[in-house]
């Protein structure tokens, strides 16, 4: 069996690996996200009700994918309603 001995800068090199590391993986939006998901699953991300989630499709104001009888949302899609309906506060100095 071959001994092998760290040194410090070995040690150095894998810290800094590790958090470069890490930091990738808080970068990325959730890479395990579902592309499309299910009206059910949708309705609980938003908290919203069936006839919302209804009066969004008709209004256009989410877009869907119909398959038989079961819809389907881009979860894009969604992140961008979102995005889309940001509101900006303004601070209020004279409370």
């Amino acid at each position: 069996m071959a001994i092998e001995i760290l040194t410090k800068a070995d040690l150095y090199e894998f810290r800094k690996s590790l958090l470069e590391d890490i930091k990738e993986l808080f970068n990325e939006k959730n890479p395990h996200a579902k592309k499309w998901l299910k009206s059910t699953e949708v309705r609980k991300l938003l908290n919203i009700s069936p006839g919302t989630l209804q009066n969004f499709r008709i209004n256009g104001t989410l877009t869907y994918t119909k398959i038989g009888g079961t819809m389907y949302y881009d979860n894009q899609d969604i992140d961008k309603l979102l995005e889309n309906n940001k509101v900006n506060t303004i601070p209020n100095f004279f409370k």
